[in-house]
């Protein structure tokens, strides 16, 4: 048997300078004896596998409501995919893969019910309470809402995985994230599965918005990433066009992580990252794309964006999703009693509208739906 502190020496003798070491962890806001054969890291990816956010993603949007089709990914899915690809950057950087495979796992367990839509109903809903954003949301979640352990609340990661959702955060100056304003970036670690996460999910959302009909290849001639994937995919010989548009997809997935890799190493010795608070402290992203992929990148995102995200079934699903999310929670917080009584309980500890929007935030689309169900149709039993 490996134990945690041979673990830990492979890490110091094998890792680059600039990654995070399992030993050197700045810890876990709750002192808990160290496992004798995982390292830390380790046992934050442990951890949020076996949360009830983390199982929730299975149902919960990515783009496509999740009854739209069983072809499409979910934020599970989503999920699996960005932590493969962070790993897959980890290894070739020489940083941590058990801390990106962390990382990754945690990074969509605060979003609500309907992606981005439910989001920005809550955030709406709770505006005189600060609002709402799922990174901020996620380290509630962390850090409150999971409740497994005897003597403390949540589930007690460590503060190298808990940064990386801080950092994730748009709300810069939100009280929860007060523990991590000492640097501007998060380790390279959080900043490569960041990067993982856009190229999954700018990658994957073409993919299924080309299953669901919704663009077509044809529209996609002027993209730079495209026709150079398709070239690539082309010159193996004639297939059939499902095949080649995975292969299309494979080769932009490869193509970004390529271009990320290079230029991340280009960055560390331009910049003189030698640790990783170097990197915390760099005067810019140490992991990054070139200028040339980044424009690339942008093309493509504005491409999903304008022909995709704004696309009139997709606005319709959104809309729906949106009118479920605030009839839920007004009609809740019109009459309290209608909540679970295990959620009711909690009402004077955490306050009314905060119950709601955990109640709610941590719904799956399917529950939500079957939820409103209930509320409004009087046919409906529960």
């Amino acid at each position: 048997m490996i134990t945690r502190a041979e673990a830990e020496t492979r890490e110091e003798i094998n890792l680059a300078p600039y990654a995070c070491r399992s030993a050197a962890s700045r810890g876990r806001a709750n002192v808990e004896e160290e496992h004798s054969y995982r390292t830390a890291y380790v046992r934050d990816r442990d951890r949020i596998v076996h949360s009830s956010a983390f199982r929730r993603l299975e149902y919960k949007t990515q783009v496509f409501v999740y009854h739209e089709g069983d072809y499409y990914r979910t934020r599970l899915t989503h999920t699996l995919e960005v932590a493969q690809i962070a790993r897959t950057i980890a290894r070739a950087l020489n940083i941590n893969e058990d801390l990106c495979e962390a990382i990754a796992l945690s990074h969509d367990i605060g979003h609500p019910p309907f992606g981005h839509s439910g989001e920005e109903a809550l955030n709406k809903l709770m505006k005189d309470q600060g609002g709402f954003e799922h990174n901020i949301h996620a380290l509630r979640i962390i850090d409150h809402i999971e409740h497994r352990y005897q003597g403390f609340r949540g589930i007690n990661l460590t503060w190298e995985t808990r940064e990386a959702v801080a950092k994730h955060s748009k709300k810069k100056d939100h009280s929860s994230l007060a523990a991590f304003k000492e640097f501007e970036y998060p380790s390279v670690e959080a900043q490569a599965t960041d990067a993982a996460d856009s190229i999954a999910y700018v990658s994957h959302d073409l993919d299924d918005g080309l299953k669901s009909g919704l663009i077509n290849t044809g529209m996609l001639e002027d993209l730079i990433i495209w026709r150079e994937a398709r070239e690539r995919a082309q010159s193996a010989g004639a297939m059939a066009p499902e095949m080649e548009n995975y292969q299309v997809i494979r080769n932009i997935i490869g193509t970004q992580v390529d271009d990320l890799v290079r230029q991340t190493e280009e960055n560390i010795q331009r910049l003189g990252v030698t640790s990783p608070d170097d990197a915390r402290k760099a005067p810019e992203i140490t992991a990054n794309f070139s200028t040339a992929m980044a424009e690339q990148r942008g093309e493509l995102r504005d491409f999903l964006r304008n022909k995709m995200y704004k696309h009139n079934k997709v606005i319709r699903m959104e809309e729906k999703a949106y009118r479920v999310v605030v009839e839920l929670f007004k009609t809740y917080k019109k009459r309290l009693e209608l909540l679970p009584e295990h959620v009711y309980k909690n009402a004077k500890a955490v306050g009314p509208c905060q119950l709601i929007c955990d109640y709610v935030a941590g719904m799956t689309d399917r529950y939500a739906l079957e939820d409103h169900r209930k509320l409004f149709d009087p046919m409906a039993r529960g």
